[in-house]
């Protein structure tokens, strides 16, 4: 298993093409919440960039055409009602295992594997979007109101397909994760989270990796409408889960040790928003201008997606 950036790891080997996806009729009778961002000036990137090897700065301005986007990401009812009509069968559930955070993995689980250089990673046999942390784990982890996980990019576009959407593009995320406030860190605007009194979204709080204190009331996912909505109505655009964009991960840079990770790192596609996992020790990456890359067909417990739709 690969060493990848942040705190997602990836499979190993060329990503993954799904051959044999569905092609379902798309669905027009299904109710989703949905807000419309008018077409205008946006922004994207940071010019105080706190992970600059990442790709994050400078701050510059992009034109935002109209589209609608979720007010959540992907519920697991959703997900399930996808699966239900098309016997979509994902990634995970192909290879037959997946990612789960070592906290995670059930107590009568034998030895796993762990990633190289972030050993918080196991690689679990059985993981998928049902059974989120191994085998025999829904009716403890799956809770049809919280994002759904452990699915891939490849699947996210599939449910995107179905629904008659698509995955946003990064400058369409971060203009909406903004929600007109211009220039801001964070959705709510410019206040810091922290571990004790300033908690106004699901990251981790304690000692990354070993103690959640769980102060903002979740020790993983928390559920979609979880939190207050920023300005334009939209929830949990950071902290929570990491949400697949439609873009590509590149980065911009002559730095030899950044284009040396980014040759190791081609096809994979680009996430934003952070997650549950997220603590400013380690994974700062809560923010709206953070970015972070993965090969399109791996998914972990803290990865979803929301769905963009034509104006």
């Amino acid at each position: 298993m690969a060493q990848k950036p942040c705190c997602t790891p990836t499979r190993d080997g060329p990503p993954n093409v799904i051959s044999d996806s569905i092609k379902p009729a798309v669905r027009t009778d299904l109710h989703v919440d949905a807000i419309t961002i008018a077409a205008g000036k946006g922004l994207v990137g940071t010019n105080s960039p706190r992970i600059p090897n990442d790709g994050e700065s400078p701050l510059r301005p992009t034109k935002i055409a109209a589209f609608r986007i979720g007010t959540t990401t992907v519920t697991n009812a959703q997900f399930k009602a996808f699966v239900d009509a098309t016997g979509f069968v994902t990634e995970a559930e192909k290879f037959g295992w997946s990612f789960v955070f070592w906290a995670q993995v059930p107590n009568q689980t034998g030895p796993t594997h762990a990633v190289l250089d972030a050993d918080w990673w196991r690689h679990m046999d059985g993981a998928n979007w049902r059974d989120i942390n191994g085998p025999d784990t829904m009716a403890q982890a799956w809770h049809p109101d919280h994002p759904v996980v452990q699915v891939s990019w490849n699947d996210a576009k599939a449910y995107c397909d179905w629904v008659g959407g698509r995955l946003p593009s990064e400058a369409e995320w971060e203009h909406a994760a903004r929600g007109g406030q211009g220039d801001v860190p964070f959705p709510w605007g410019n206040a810091e989270p922290n571990d004790t009194d300033q908690t106004p979204c699901n990251i981790w709080q304690g000692h990354f990796p070993e103690t959640n204190t769980a102060r903002d009331g979740y020790v993983t996912t928390a559920p979609a409408q979880g939190f207050a909505p920023n300005a334009f109505g939209l929830y949990n655009l950071v902290g929570n889960v990491w949400e697949w964009t439609s873009d590509a991960y590149t980065i911009k840079s002559l730095k030899k040790d950044v284009r040396a990770r980014l040759a190791q790192m081609k096809g994979y596609k680009l996430s934003k928003g952070g997650s549950f996992l997220c603590h400013r020790s380690y994974c700062e990456r809560y923010r709206i201008a953070a970015r972070s890359g993965s090969s399109p067909d791996s998914a972990t417990t803290h990865h979803g997606f929301r769905v963009v739709w034509p104006a």
